[in-house]
């Protein structure tokens, strides 16, 4: 037996039920698959963020380490060896406090709700209950 109607015949309710089931067994699946979808490309997001954070750091260390050396030598000709090296330190400070803002700015482009996912939830919703009405 189809669970197609003949032109002559209604659909039973059994086969109603079924097709409604089925319709709804899809539109979950489907919505689980798309918040997956959605829930992987923030992960991504954020993972690139925090990579930022992390080689904002060791650069700046590295940067911080020999540039340092190079210029309180540099300075030691003028003033005190003291003095250039706490010259040195602010701009290595200002240096990473720029490269922080600019990874916070970033990791707050990372959205945790599935944007698209809930917008279609809130549809999935509105449908079920015109078919209730």
């Amino acid at each position: 037996m189809s669970n197609t109607p003949t032109p002559a015949s209604k659909p039973s309710l059994g086969d109603l039920v079924g097709d409604l089931g089925s319709d709804l067994s899809k539109l979950f699946r489907q919505e689980v698959e798309l918040a997956k979808t959605e829930i992987r490309e923030e992960a991504t997001k954020a993972g690139k963020a925090a990579g930022m954070f992390g080689g904002a750091g060791f650069a700046g260390w590295m940067t911080a380490l020999f540039l340092s050396l190079a210029l309180v030598w540099g300075l030691d000709a003028a003033i005190d060896a003291g003095w250039a090296a706490l010259i040195v330190a602010v701009l290595w400070g200002v240096t990473a406090a720029v490269m922080f803002v600019m990874g916070r700015k970033r990791l707050q482009t990372v959205s945790p709700v599935p944007e698209e996912t809930v917008k279609t939830l809130k549809e999935d919703v509105q449908w079920a209950r015109d078919l209730k009405n």
